[in-house]
């Protein structure tokens, strides 16, 4: 302590100094904290600096005044700048892509630690996706949907919550873009003459078909003929092919089969209401005999009785969210 007040007193002394030589007062040297003032800093004592206080009382004045004149924050486009990510959704909601994956893991009957070491993501990771902790890459998402078989069509809308612009085209089958493709289905159509074949949509509504199908449709309620045309209704509803069907059991049973399947893969609500109105139909259900080894399609015919077999196809590279959704029906008389 003598120490201190020894070098107080030289300083007093180099002031007096300079004052008598004409020079400015220097300011006094600032003195490293010493032990008791470090205690004092700790105890909060009044009138002392405690930790975390460091900055001076302007501080959060000069922090206001820069950001009066900063203006107004930007929006997040402009803020993101050159990092701005491609294909990025200005104003997109909070992304709920993380629940929905999940859905889909779960609708797929996996674990996580299954569909992780599928995707070559840790589970970790996988666990934070879910959990919205992490937000996905527009890869990582079409990643985990390729491995859970997600439709394209459900793949834009897992892009779209992730605040993602969709990655999959959509054409109506009339655009120019899928101008040759309909053509050839067209002919695929033709081809199967005289048999019948459609071609459906996802709903299994119709879309095209040759002209092979129209004595199917004989005594049918023109009501169920207007468009748009759902092949399921058509073929299950009491004023439609329902009373020719001879073994409508099975065949209602071989249909919601189909329909169930698809809900699964695709989680469709329009498809869950069709279901339910199918449901509602008269009529039960039967498998298949135990010796059959296809299930025909009997119809009761001014000539008898005609049995035919379906055959399905798809377009396999389809990389439209419309034509991955197309099937065509070839219905093939049995002798």
């Amino acid at each position: 302590m003598w120490l201190d007040a020894f070098w107080s007193a030289v300083a007093t002394l180099v002031a007096i100094g300079g004052l008598a030589a004409g020079r400015p007062p220097r300011p006094p040297a600032r003195r490293a904290p010493g032990r008791g003032h470090q205690r004092a800093r700790r105890r909060g004592v009044p009138g002392r600096v405690r930790r975390g206080d460091r900055r001076p009382a302007h501080a959060a004045d000069e922090r206001r005044a820069l950001h009066d004149a900063a203006g107004p924050p930007r929006p997040a486009a402009a803020r993101d700048g050159p990092a701005h990510r491609p294909g990025r959704v200005s104003g997109a909601p909070a992304p709920a892509v993380g629940p929905l994956l999940r859905q889909w893991r779960e609708r797929r009957r996996l674990s996580q630690l299954e569909l992780s070491n599928r995707a070559e993501v840790s589970t970790r990771h996988l666990s934070f996706v879910e959990t919205g902790r992490s937000r996905p890459t527009p890869e990582m998402i079409e990643r985990l949907a390729g491995h859970l078989d997600v439709p394209l069509r459900e793949r834009n809308r897992l892009l779209l919550a992730g605040g993602y612009a969709p990655a999959h085209p959509q054409h109506g089958l009339d655009e120019p873009a899928l101008a040759e493709v309909r053509a050839s289905l067209r002919q695929v159509l033709a081809a199967h003459e005289p048999h019948p074949a459609l071609l459906l949509d996802r709903w299994w509504e119709l879309v095209d078909a040759n002209t092979a199908v129209a004595p199917l449709l004989e005594g049918v309620d023109p009501r169920l003929l207007e468009p748009p045309v759902n092949v399921l209704r058509l073929s299950l509803h009491p004023d439609g092919l329902a009373p020719r069907i001879v073994n409508l059991a099975q065949w209602r049973g071989h249909l919601l089969h189909q329909l169930h399947q698809r809900i699964e893969r695709t989680a469709d609500p329009d498809l869950v209401a069709l279901a339910e109105e199918l449901a509602g139909y008269p009529g039960g259900v039967a498998p298949a005999g135990p010796h059959d080894v296809v299930l025909p399609l009997r119809l009761r015919a001014p000539d008898g009785e005609a049995a035919y077999v379906t055959i399905t196809a798809h377009v396999g590279t389809a990389a439209d969210v419309t034509l991955e959704e197309l099937t065509v029906e070839a219905f093939y008389r049995l002798a």
